[in-house]
């Protein structure tokens, strides 16, 4: 009985230290607060490749699993390619959430943000190409708010891909707000 705990308290610590890492048929380890170690079965869901803890780690380390994949307007099929809002609603919709499809649909959804107190996991909008149109257009999602913004976006611009870029000039001119969807 000690070494079957012990198996387990050991993949407890393995769960703790990296739980984004975990096969989607690992079992589930709980630590009871009298020290009691329990294993189940992993929950059956529709999307059997869905991770259903959303934190903003698990989020972005998905999205930057697509890092390379072509734009495609109008696409929200990595095979095919993605424009921003595929990009962002592939993401999302693998964590079981849903959002908008098109970028403009974000206008009025989540919590808005001050640029200063924006977090990893955040949703940053932007106008489309065209600054001077001041409605969204243009989506990414924020990777870093500790030295400056970057943030992962599908780009229709020189990469023509999935990408991470940082808050410069061109879209600090384009910049319309920041959302929160993550609790």
């Amino acid at each position: 009985m000690f070494d079957a705990l012990a198996l387990l308290f050991s993949a407890f610590l393995s769960v703790a230290e990296a739980p984004q890492m975990l096969p989607a048929d690992a079992l589930t380890i709980t630590v009871l607060a009298d020290t009691a170690i329990v294993a189940a079965e992993p929950e059956i869901k529709a999307d059997s490749n869905a991770v259903s803890v959303l934190t903003a780690t698990n989020l972005l380390a998905y999205a930057e699993t697509f890092k390379g994949t072509r734009y495609k307007y109008a696409s929200a099929d990595p095979k095919k390619g993605f424009d921003c809002s595929g990009f962002v609603m592939y993401v999302f919709n693998h964590f079981n959430m849903t959002v908008p499809r098109s970028s403009i649909g974000y206008t009025h959804v989540g919590k808005e943000i001050e640029l200063k107190d924006a977090l990893p996991g955040d949703l940053i909008l932007f106008t489309g190409t065209n600054s001077k149109i001041r409605k969204v257009g243009h989506i990414g999602i924020i990777k870093d708010s500790c030295d400056g913004i970057s943030f992962i976006h599908a780009s229709s611009g020189k990469a023509y891909s999935v990408t991470e870029t940082t808050l410069g000039e061109h879209y600090k001119k384009r910049f319309m707000k920041v959302i929160r969807l993550l609790p």
